[in-house]
């Protein structure tokens, strides 16, 4: 491969040197590292290859980073990360210490807003476009979203806003779903072209002046010629929806065409008011394999670069959780699925095949999600919602107003809980415990292996009741799943091993880990208990006042915020029961995680099998204080 050109690139300034076929030919240069990398590194490759002549437009265009570019989600802006000075450690792309898979302020003065999650681009570029407004500035924000993130409603929230405030915001749909005849589009281009050219826009101003001088019936026909305009346009595209927002529609335009991405950016930057350009892509652009499934290489894996395969992957909690619900719903009618935009992603892609009529995609719309799952359990179904921890912090209050306050049975299963690597902090599922179990009637559970989810989701569609089951990504060992569905008694904890000296009671993932580590202190003659806690809510009050009595010394495990996370709920139940004990919590401490991989993060915080025998013995070096507290 030749890097000519892309070697010479340094900023978004050097591109201002190059000519439109010279830039057509970094384009190709810029996939092709992008291919490159993420073979080894893994990250959401189609998106960010459909997204490149946009990416090099707007930065040959803009002037960056004075003029903003929000990038919504980030799954776009491999090649934006690569044009403004992070070229040479693009092969660090989401590894340990390496630079971020999404924008981040923190990492470059071009990333002007950071994202990890969607549809929030409208709504930051507002703001920005808002504050130079009242600063007297004249810099442009705009904000580049995907139109899936368009299913949102914050996205809705902030383009009604922005028609309301009329200020001089752009907005890029990268559309690369959307089906639109060739003939709508190509009519709806020209159109677009001809309303939106400096000398079209010059010619406006003064034939509405003609129309203004008329004596009586001037105003008339400036109304007339206007709503013929806007006629013209909405009629003919797919802009009726934007245009009745108050913004001005243009395209839609071929997003892979240099020159016209070029000529339209230009021409939208003398226009005032809000815009919304819509441009058409591909995801995968220029890479045959992603072309042809851009499902799989939306996030995808280390993979071979030549054939584009992947190597064979373990089998995974998402598979487990997968195969057990659609083993439950061929024995139960009632129990439907609910995914928000991620049926792969949350292994629901298999329920759709198995039962259509039962499942239900609803786009990038938690909120939605969690309310629509409401109605269906108020009609006697047993909705099953399948979210990655990070995303439903956006229907928080969904799960409060509309399941839990009416006591809804609906099951949430909460994939990619825990640190998820590379993703970073914007997709570690570290928060769930903190903000679901303080609510009244949830139920909140997180099993120790596989086996245990599937006994644990069997359980939670008979409890009539809400039910949040927290799960990691990743692999896990297959024996025992070939075994019937045994019942989780609700709010009973797994009491693996005695002890006499400390009482190690773990959730989740951590179980493991702290059989290990009771195994080496055993070693070293210290008598350790182990309790697998199930559930976080309700506690198992029994076992956890025994442990403390029997010990008087507590560690609690979990891969969660310590910030009102399970250890903190130990502590509540010893208080509420007047129970003195020494207790530990080991857990995420108080600050955003940054990505690496699972096994890399948990060692730097130390929240693995090291750790806890660490926390054990500095608690056994303590002098002891565990007593019954005075009521």
């Amino acid at each position: 491969m030749s890097e000519k050109i892309l070697q010479n690139i340094n900023s978004p300034a050097d591109l201002k040197k190059l000519s439109t076929e010279e830039l057509g030919e970094l384009a190709a240069e810029v996939r092709e590292l992008i291919i490159d990398t993420v073979s080894k590194t893994g990250g959401h490759l189609a998106s960010s290859l459909g997204a490149v002549e946009l990416t090099l437009a707007l930065h040959y265009v803009l002037n960056t980073p004075e003029d903003k570019i929000i990038w919504d989600v980030g799954h776009q802006a491999y090649a934006h990360k690569i044009i403004t000075g992070r070229r040479d450690e693009f092969h660090t792309l989401r590894q340990y210490k390496g630079i971020s898979g999404f924008p981040k302020i923190k990492e470059s003065p071009y990333d002007a807003f950071g994202s990890g999650h969607s549809s929030t681009s409208i709504s930051a570029a507002l703001g920005m476009a808002t504050a130079s407004d009242i600063a007297g500035k004249d810099n442009k924000a705009v904000a580049v979203i995907g139109d899936g993130s368009m299913t949102a409603g914050l996205a809705f929230e902030g383009l009604n806003q922005a028609g309301h405030l009329k200020k001089d915001l752009v907005v890029i749909l990268n559309d690369n779903e959307m089906s639109i005849a060739e003939n709508v589009g190509a009519l709806s281009s020209f159109l677009s072209k001809k309303i939106t050219g400096r000398f079209a826009n010059k010619l406006k101003g003064e034939v509405e002046g003609f129309f203004k001088s008329i004596p009586k019936i001037g105003e008339g026909l400036l109304h007339m010629a206007k709503r013929a305009e806007d006629s013209l346009i909405t009629l003919f595209t797919p802009g009726m929806l934007f245009e009745g927002l108050g913004f001005h529609y243009v395209g839609p335009i071929d997003g892979h065409n240099m020159n016209e991405l070029i000529k339209t950016l230009q021409n939208v930057k003398e226009l005032k008011g809000p815009v919304l350009v819509h441009t058409m892509t591909k995801k995968g652009k220029g890479y045959t394999p992603a072309e042809e499934d851009p499902a799989t290489f939306h996030g995808v894996g280390p993979f071979d670069k030549e054939t584009g395969k992947a190597a064979p992957g373990s089998l995974s909690y998402t598979k487990v959780f997968s195969s057990a619900l659609i083993e439950i719903a061929k024995k139960n009618d009632k129990v439907v699925a609910i995914t928000a935009a991620m049926p792969e992603g949350t292994g629901l892609s298999g329920f759709a095949k198995e039962f259509p009529e039962r499942f239900f995609d609803v786009g990038i719309a938690e909120q939605h999600a969690i309310t629509f799952a409401a109605g269906l359990s108020r009609e006697g179904f047993v909705p099953v919602t399948a979210i990655y921890s990070t995303f439903l912090q956006r229907a928080y209050d969904e799960v409060v107003h509309d399941i839990c306050t009416q006591e809804l049975p609906i099951v949430i299963a909460l994939d990619r809980a825990g640190l998820v690597g590379a993703d970073g902090p914007t997709h570690h599922g570290t928060f769930d415990i903190s903000y679901l179990r303080h609510i009244p009637n949830m139920v909140v559970m997180a099993p120790k292996d596989a086996v245990e989810l599937r006994d644990m989701l069997s359980s939670a569609v008979k409890y009539k009741l809400p039910v949040a089951i927290r799960y990691p990504r990743g692999g896990c060992d297959d024996a025992g799943l070939d075994g019937p569905f045994k019942d989780v008694e609700l709010g009973r904890s797994e009491v693996i091993k005695e002890g006499s000296d400390v009482t190690i009671i773990a959730i989740g993932t951590m179980v493991e880990d702290s059989v290990i580590a009771a195994e080496r202190l055993q070693e070293s003659g210290v008598s350790v208990g182990v309790v697998n806690a199930r559930f976080l809510k309700p506690l198992d009050a029994e076992a956890i006042i025994n442990a403390a009595t029997t010990t008087g010394r507590i560690v609690t495990v979990e891969e969660g915020a310590l910030q009102g996370g399970f250890g903190s709920a130990v502590m509540e139940l010893l208080e509420e029961n007047g129970v003195g004990c020494d207790l530990k919590r080991i857990g995420i401490p108080d600050k955003f995680i940054e990505h690496g991989t699972q096994l890399e993060l948990k060692t730097d915080i130390g929240l693995n099998a090291e750790g806890i025998e660490k926390a054990a013995k500095e608690l056994m070096e303590r002098p002891s204080t565990g007593k019954k507290l005075a009521l």
